[in-house]
């Protein structure tokens, strides 16, 4: 019988890698409606994530220009959430607070001086993720190397994690996608949040939609790298700026540091 079931499932096997060398061996190939396969020229990591680093973002707000959405745009194309279409019976109002966001601009008010201060907030990859203990499914998770993520074929959609980030940063997706990149899968009834330009980290880039855009903007207010290495720019940059975490008082060791604040 194992004999047997071996057999009928080998020409399967080979139509199926067959389809995948070809597949992979073009500029772009579609393979169902809406969904179309890129050729990337970085090859994939070829060895696992570790904690020998830890991803973070430095920001330094004196940089950070008001009214400036460079991030923002940068990580709504980047992540495909620029191809959210507003669904028709929603109002203007409740769908600026119903769709997804992964970055927003805030601004925060020192109650004794007065002085207003513009930046941008992410999930703060928290080195203790509060979003992480109360996931009853483990589709939050933190990897080796600090990005904190939602495994969205875990997520149920319990929002739990919402309610436990401090940050406000992540979003619920409510409405069925029909737009969406190939590098980053998501999902109606999922939460989502920023994830440091993961496939870029897994590719073996070196930077985030964001900080590119700000640095394009020639505003340099984003500075990403290995919070581990020394001698890494994010490194030297705390180093040089007194920084400060988001809510210390939380004591989460966020990876996103704040200069000005």
């Amino acid at each position: 019988m194992k004999d047997e079931n071996r057999t009928n499932l080998e020409p399967v096997d080979r139509e199926r890698r067959t389809f995948i060398g070809a597949a992979a061996g073009v500029g772009a190939s579609m393979v169902a409606p809406g969904v179309i396969l890129h050729a990337v020229e970085a090859a994939p990591r070829a060895t696992s994530v570790s904690s020998d680093v830890r991803w973070g973002l430095a920001i330094d707000t004196a940089k950070c220009a008001e009214g400036c959405s460079a991030c923002i745009d940068a990580c709504d194309r980047e992540n495909g959430l620029d191809l959210q279409t507003k669904p028709k019976p929603l109002s203007e109002s409740k769908w600026d607070q119903q769709k997804a966001v992964w970055i927003r601009k805030v601004k925060l008010q020192d109650n004794q001086t007065g002085r207003i201060t513009n930046l941008p907030m992410m999930c703060q990859h928290c080195e203790d993720p509060p979003c992480v203990d109360v996931c009853p499914t483990g589709a939050s998770f933190k990897r080796a190397d600090g990005i904190v993520m939602v495994d969205r074929h875990l997520c149920i959609g319990c929002r739990y994690c919402m309610m436990a980030c401090p940050y406000k940063a992540r979003s619920f997706i409510h409405e069925a996608l029909e737009g969406q990149l190939t590098s980053v899968p998501r999902g109606k009834g999922c939460v989502e949040s920023c994830n440091l330009c993961v496939d870029r980290r897994d590719y073996g880039e070196e930077s985030t939609a964001c900080a590119d855009a700000c640095a394009a903007e020639g505003h340099n207010a984003i500075v990403f790298g290995d919070l581990k290495d020394p001698e890494s720019p994010i490194s030297q940059l705390l180093k040089a700026l007194p920084t400060r975490q988001i809510r210390e008082d939380l004591e989460l060791n966020t990876g996103v540091r704040y200069a000005g604040v």
